[in-house]
């Protein structure tokens, strides 16, 4: 028997034959009621001896700014984590902040796609937070692509805005890392699991 959490199989799913097919090092990305990442190098799922790589989401939000210090509590026990400011929540807390009141984050989004200002600035900073989180990934890992899946990974525009974005934070003069969305959507995770037999995981 072979285990694997959802974001190492959703990345070892788009590396093996999905979006991020070819590429050398893949981060893959879910971004829905929580925050998790998977790393794929050559083809194998990178775990570690902790079996913690790529649990970016409990890492620091980078660059915080006042407004976001200390940050929301984390379920992990601490504030201010990636997680807490990238799922459905956060993009919630971020309009409600603006707007006044509470909405789920696919209605914020739709409102953002159809002009509203409010939900238009909650994505902004939606936007901002991803940039600045996958910026660190890039300093640290410099992968090849990042591939975004989840609910809110569905964003079209994220494709876009966080690519014009993350250079601002990313240390180098130039950032040739895609970012796309998935090939295989919402069933990426369970073929990823089915990948797992295909070759053992670099630790």
């Amino acid at each position: 028997m072979r285990l694997g959490n959802d974001a190492n199989c959703f990345a070892l799913s788009e590396a093996a034959d999905g979006a991020a097919q070819g590429a050398r090092v893949v981060f893959g990305v879910i971004l829905g009621t929580g925050v998790g990442g998977g790393i794929v190098v050559d083809g194998k799922v990178l775990t570690g001896p902790n079996a913690i790589a790529g649990e970016w989401g409990h890492s620091p939000l980078p660059w915080p700014r006042g407004d976001e210090r200390p940050g929301a509590l984390c379920y992990c026990g601490k504030h201010g984590c990636i997680e807490t400011f990238l799922n459905g929540a956060g993009l919630g807390r971020a309009y409600e902040a603006i707007a006044g009141r509470h909405e789920e984050a696919t209605i914020i989004a739709a409102r953002a796609a159809a002009g509203e200002a409010s939900a238009r600035a909650a994505l902004a900073r939606y936007v901002d937070c991803l940039s600045r989180a996958l910026a660190s990934v890039i300093n640290l890992l410099d992968p090849d692509i990042i591939v975004l899946g989840g609910g809110l990974g569905q964003i079209a525009s994220l494709y876009s805005d966080v690519p014009a974005r993350w250079g601002r934070y990313v240390f180098s003069d130039s950032v040739v890392t895609k970012l796309v969305p998935p090939r295989w959507g919402d069933s990426s995770g369970v073929r990823g699991a089915a990948w797992l037999w295909s070759e053992p995981p670099v630790r």
